[in-house]
């Protein structure tokens, strides 16, 4: 424990939001959002309003985590938290992350953009960033990416998602970035070919992670990385693809861009289990292609 963190009434130690943001996972506006809410969490105030939050606070935090990650709606988690004796009463649909999926898929397949919304602003409402991400979106987007191979109409259906998860996605990086002070990460995909879903939940991921973001969505060239990195003073390079890319790309000039970078240059995506066998002996950093994971590894290479 930190011997210089402030002290509770009864000598444990309190926390800043930003460190139980760390501690956690859950970022910090959905911190605010459980307390204002739905007054999941109740912290202590210094005398200039920042909140500070006590051992205890941080493993309430984890136990309604425990409850999301098992699909009770947030405004069900305060009853199972005071009242454990209730716990059995409550029917958990184990299941439920499926059904979920399927509605995504059938207004995505319908291109209806108001049940986009509505879906897309229901998931936040009721969890966290990160459990969207796991439980609804990546393997939403995994199952589309099958369908869309013999799929009428597939192509009208990925530009549908990309626009609205671009518009979406840019709106709350926007926002997150006002208010977190963490590393800055530059995010593009690696090539005009590789596509944008990727990348967007990549971002997603990050932001709630409590990183700044600066998108990219159009791929610089490979040559011009090195000055864009020195000049917004990033933490790190990520690359994404969905795709093989080209043996001369990544053999001979990701490995030369990463050896002029100050910082990591990672890659995401299904490139990295394509390529797995050139980048086990490269200076790149693989991250996998899973959003959450691949930013918790990243925060392990960064610290």
């Amino acid at each position: 424990m930190i011997n210089d963190q402030p002290m509770g009434h009864a000598g444990s130690a309190l926390y800043p939001i930003r460190e139980v943001s760390r501690l956690t996972g859950v970022n910090a506006v959905t911190l605010r959002a459980w307390e204002r809410r739905y007054g999941l969490i109740r912290p202590q105030r210094t005398p200039k309003g920042h909140r500070l939050y006590a051992r205890e606070d941080i493993q309430r935090v984890e136990r309604i985590l425990h409850w999301l990650d098992r699909g009770v709606p947030v405004s069900q988690v305060r009853d199972l938290l005071d009242r454990p004796d209730k716990t059995e009463q409550i029917a958990i649909d184990e299941g439920d992350w499926v059904g979920q999926r399927q509605q995504w898929i059938a207004v995505v397949e319908a291109l209806d953009v108001q049940g986009l919304e509505g879906l897309f602003n229901q998931a936040l409402a009721l969890y966290p960033a990160e459990v969207c991400l796991m439980e609804i979106w990546q393997p939403v987007v995994k199952q589309l990416e099958e369908r869309w191979h013999d799929q009428l109409g597939a192509a009208v259906q990925r530009q549908l998602l990309e626009s609205f998860l671009r518009t979406r996605v840019g709106t709350r990086l926007y926002h997150a970035n006002q208010y977190v002070h963490g590393p800055l990460l530059l995010l593009s995909r690696l090539s005009d070919e590789a596509d944008r879903l990727g990348v967007l939940l990549l971002a997603l991921a990050a932001s709630a992670a409590g990183y700044r973001i600066q998108l990219f969505d159009t791929p610089a060239p490979l040559g011009e990385w090195t000055l864009v990195m020195e000049r917004l003073g990033a933490a790190a390079l990520l690359l994404t693809s969905d795709r093989a890319e080209g043996n001369e790309l990544m053999r001979r000039h990701l490995p030369r861009l990463a050896g002029q970078l100050k910082a990591p240059l990672c890659l995401a995506g299904p490139v990295t289990h394509i390529r797995a066998t050139e980048l086990e002996t490269s200076v790149i950093q693989p991250l996998g292609d899973m959003p959450v994971a691949a930013i918790e590894r990243l925060r392990n290479i960064l610290d």
